[in-house]
């Protein structure tokens, strides 16, 4: 896997930053960040070797789920993001809505069958 210099300047473009702003706020030096551009792959090396032995694609061996300090992180980047457009919104309720759209439909439609079942068996 390599790092794609055309799509970090993309998505540069879409934050309205510039590349060396967008350096700075990861903690990414400019050395650092050319580096990576001109490897090959960014994964490393023993990963690549394992996979090589195992006859597989390295991305194969990796688990995309993002972990939870991750998760929280941007999910609170988020959430301040749209308070900053929308700064008569409740901060709750935007929350829990950004936490609400993770979940597929069915998961959210489930949910609510199942609390409404409970709702009507106390009645």
């Amino acid at each position: 896997m390599r790092l794609s210099a055309d799509k970090v300047r993309r998505a540069c473009r879409r934050r309205k930053l510039r590349l060396a702003d967008a350096l700075q706020g990861a903690g990414v030096s400019r050395t650092a960040y050319y580096s990576l551009v001109r490897n090959d792959s960014v994964l490393p090396k023993s990963l690549v070797a394992l996979a090589d032995f195992l006859e597989v694609k390295p991305g194969e061996l990796l688990d995309a789920t993002i972990g939870p300090g991750l998760r929280a992180r941007l999910l609170l980047r988020e959430l301040d993001r749209i308070l900053s457009e929308h700064p008569e919104a409740n901060r709750d309720n935007v929350r829990h809505t950004l936490l609400l759209l993770e979940e597929s439909p069915v998961e959210r439609l489930e949910r609510g069958l199942s609390r409404g079942r409970a709702l009507d068996l106390h009645r």
